[in-house]
């Protein structure tokens, strides 16, 4: 069965976290690529408090080859909130969020 999110599988390299995801439903809509994608996705921690997050997507279909982005991802010293907390509730969260 396909999933719009695909089937994900995790396995460490070393002191990286890799996490390949095939699979995905015929639905998927990435950029033009649909149940044919395959992506890769790599965590490292490269310092405390920061993360190298690598991306590889593949699509014959759709491209003519691999295509990869990579972005630093810091850790924030701010409070963070959880979605589900606060859906449909955007004014009390702007009051809240506002009044820091």
């Amino acid at each position: 069965m396909r999933t719009w999110d695909g089937d994900s599988a995790g396995h460490r390299e070393g002191n990286t976290l890799v996490v390949d995801t095939t699979n995905f439903s015929a639905k998927t809509s990435f950029m033009g690529s649909d149940e044919n994608v395959h992506l890769i996705e790599r965590l490292t921690r490269i310092a405390p408090g920061e993360i190298r997050y690598e991306i590889m997507l593949e699509d014959p279909t759709q491209w003519t080859r691999p295509w990869s982005a990579m972005i630093r991802l810091r850790q924030s010293p701010d409070e963070l909130f959880e979605f589900a907390c606060h859906e449909g509730n955007y004014l009390t969260m702007q009051g809240i969020i506002g009044a820091r």
